[in-house]
């Protein structure tokens, strides 16, 4: 059974190739990386830059582990620690540093069609503060001229299933449940395209990351054919 890749494995990576003399192939096997991203990220060919994390300090490896690989260019490190993985069970929902700034547009939008909803249901489907969400309803929120109303769902802050259950659990409590189910006839079409916008958006993300990739692979293999041909230049 292959052990345990390190917490942060490309941060890992960026540590060893600037501080050891580990091989390309021990840093990779180590971090359960491609070469090619290793050699990559030496090259600062990577299209994103790290900085470094010490395994030695996290307690994940040990300089005793680290000079046995250098000593030996065959030698497969063995975490000394595997990293503990933690949950989020309680506080706010946590929403990707990308997201957060599509927040107040979700709020906005709640706000605008689902006015039932109270605040405390608003912010632990958006995760965020009631100061925010008041903010947002007296218009007196720093960035108010440029907040749009924007379905939450489709800027990817919470699921169709949350949503509707928090403004179907907002209606029963208001009394409006009736409207609330004329509304829902929209379910599917509006679903449907939430779909298609996702799928989208995920082609387009796989077809950078295979680009990227393609780029990285090909800088390798143009710089070792040119190692090579000087190689072969001197005799």
């Amino acid at each position: 059974m292959s052990q345990p890749t390190p917490l942060m494995p490309h941060a890992t990576a960026s540590w060893l190739i600037d501080n050891t003399g580990l091989t390309f192939e021990q840093i990779a096997e180590f971090c359960g990386l491609h070469i090619l991203e290793v050699q990559a990220m030496a090259d600062d060919l990577a299209s994103s830059k790290y900085t470094g994390r010490d395994p030695v300090r996290s307690g994940e490896l040990t300089m005793e582990e680290i000079e046995k690989g250098q000593d030996d260019a065959n030698y497969s490190l063995k975490m000394h620690k595997a990293p503990v993985t933690v949950s989020r069970t309680k506080g706010p929902r946590y929403t990707p540093v990308s997201k957060r700034q599509d927040k107040p547009d979700g709020i906005a939008w709640i706000l605008k069609n689902h006015p039932e909803v109270s605040d405390v249901q608003i912010g632990k489907l958006i995760g965020t503060t009631r100061n925010t969400i008041g903010a947002i309803r007296d218009r007196s929120h720093w960035n108010i001229q440029n907040i749009l109303p924007k379905d939450p769902v489709t800027l990817g802050l919470c699921s169709q299933r949350e949503l509707d259950a928090v403004v179907a659990k907002a209606a029963k409590k208001a009394g409006i449940v009736d409207e609330v189910v004329d509304d829902s006839r929209l379910g599917d079409d509006k679903q449907a395209l939430i779909d298609e916008l996702r799928k989208e958006r995920q082609d387009a993300v796989r077809a950078a990351n295979e680009a990227a990739q393609e780029a990285e692979a090909a800088a390798w293999l143009e710089a070792k054919r040119a190692s090579e041909a000087a190689g072969n230049d001197n005799p």
